[in-house]
């Protein structure tokens, strides 16, 4: 049996995890903690585990093989360097970072203790994500010349986050607001399918106010990437639907994705491609992205853990850093370079 512990218990998906706990039996979670009690012990009582009320037990007890970081985002840094000096393998819930920064510093911090990371960036595994990049690394759609992704939902119309999740919309504690928390979605995919970015801008709004000037609650990005391919990125917290959640464009063909499922291609490179149907040569899906962790923390065999697809943390790291250069961006009302 694996044991792990959970550390912090604020992301808005930590119920979740719970639940994804409490249905395996390979993993026990042996102790609980976070900075707000009343918090700790609701989690601890869900998983059956005691709560701590500091973390050096955790960081010293060799048996704690993992730890699962559902943290305020301004707390990653100081809890990740900690776990990975002590050894510990790593779920860290998304973003990594507030910026390019303290993303980075726990980017080393993780590499050089060589302990397993992984965030929560879950859509790398639906079907037709993977077939779309699998089709552009092939360069079945010839020169991509443009992308645009969308990850968008009604959270701020019907207030998901009064009273538990209120930290998410503090741009102090969450380093974002809309754009960034379900913008990183988007961004990870465009970034895993189409590379660096060279320079981007962006420009954000508020548009209900609801949780003060600060708090964008919706926001387009542009992008120039490293291969002169252009790409547009939206999220928001006040969309009533998505339907076309990616698009990218080609010399040689066109894909595009309704509601994360459905891919429709328009290639003559494919035989069928059409772009009438939803195309249905698809791999299967991933597990979730947190049990992909749990499934490399428990496997016994090193092939096996280093088989599992995780997110690097270096990946996560500049995520965080493009995304805080599209926020320099909408401050600014210019273009940013990234190194």
């Amino acid at each position: 049996m694996t044991t792990i512990a959970l550390v912090g218990c604020a992301h808005i998906h930590t119920p979740g995890f719970i639940r994804r706990l409490q249905a395996r039996d390979d993993v026990k979670t042996v102790a609980v903690w976070d900075h707000d009690p009343a918090r700790a012990e609701s989690c601890a009582a869900q998983l059956n585990a005691p709560v701590v009320a500091g973390l050096d037990s955790i960081w010293k007890d060799g048996s704690i093989e993992g730890v699962i970081i559902c943290s305020e985002t301004d707390r990653h840094e100081t809890l990740v360097l900690a776990g990975a000096a002590a050894g510990k393998h790593l779920f860290v819930e998304k973003p990594l970072g507030m910026g390019a920064g303290d993303a980075y510093r726990m980017a080393d911090a993780i590499e050089q203790a060589g302990v397993l990371f992984q965030t929560g960036y879950f859509q790398r595994g639906i079907p037709a994500h993977q077939r779309l990049r699998e089709l552009v690394a092939r360069g079945v759609l010839g020169q991509i010349t443009r992308a645009r992704f969308v990850s968008c939902h009604s959270g701020a119309l019907r207030d998901i986050f009064t009273p538990q999740w209120l930290w998410m919309t503090d741009v102090k504690q969450a380093g974002v607001g809309a754009f960034g928390d379900l913008g990183t979605h988007a961004l990870d995919l465009m970034l895993w399918m189409l590379g660096d970015v060279a320079r981007v801008t962006a420009t954000l709004q508020v548009v209900l106010d609801k949780y003060g000037p600060d708090c964008d609650e919706t926001g387009e990005a542009l992008f120039r990437f490293s291969s002169g391919a252009i790409g547009s990125l939206a999220a928001a917290w006040v969309d009533v639907a998505e339907p076309v959640t990616a698009e990218i464009s080609g010399t040689e063909g066109h894909a595009y994705i309704r509601n994360r499922s459905d891919l429709y291609l328009t290639c003559a490179n494919l035989d069928g491609a059409d772009g009438q149907s939803p195309w249905t040569d698809l791999p299967a899906a991933w597990p979730h992205a947190f049990d992909l962790f749990l499934n490399a923390l428990v496997a016994e065999d090193p092939s096996a853990k280093s088989a599992v697809p995780l997110v690097g943390a270096r990946e996560a790291a500049y995520r965080s850093a493009v995304m805080e250069a599209m926020y320099t961006a909408a401050a600014d009302r210019s273009w940013v370079a990234l190194p």
